[in-house]
């Protein structure tokens, strides 16, 4: 293994403590909003299918989320797990945004994740929809970074 491909704990096989940890650390790197953090959480040769766009690896996965997050001010994301078994996970989602017109917007999602043995994802598969709303029906309301340990999930906001 690569220097650039170092182990990501927990590894699979996942348990539902394991499992809720995978996902609240990628929640917490994706809050970041920082491209190159975010990568290396997955393999040098990741394939992702994110809405309509296809990426191959780290630098695809780099570029893509710097073009989303240079349009998606105020970016604040929860994941919650769906499910899983061995491996893979299914994993639900929501984050507000606005757009440079401060128009507000729900994107409400659903990912599918495969990880190697050393907890690298090697595969994410993202379907996403975005709701407009307006100021006064937003959730999402910590510091920009990680979502503090008592601000309620996605299933406690009622989503």
């Amino acid at each position: 293994m690569s220097e650039s491909e170092n182990p990501r704990p927990p590894f699979p096989p996942f348990e539902l403590e394991t499992a809720m940890l995978k996902a609240r650390l990628a929640e917490d790197a994706w809050n970041s909003r920082d491209p190159e953090r975010v990568s290396l959480a997955y393999t040098i040769d990741s394939r992702w299918r994110n809405r309509s766009e296809f990426l191959q690896g780290r630098a695809q996965i780099v570029e893509f989320l710097t073009r989303k997050w240079s349009k998606e001010h105020e970016y604040r994301l929860i994941k919650e797990i769906w499910g899983f078994r061995v491996n893979r996970m299914a994993v639900r989602f929501a984050y507000e945004w606005h757009d440079e017109e401060g128009q507000f917007f729900r994107s409400h999602g659903n990912e599918l994740w495969e990880f190697t043995e050393t907890g690298l994802m090697s595969r994410r598969e993202a379907s996403i929809n975005d709701i407009a709303i307006v100021e006064s029906e937003r959730k999402f309301f910590w510091p920009q970074g990680r979502r503090p340990d008592d601000h309620p999930g996605l299933t406690d906001l009622g989503l």
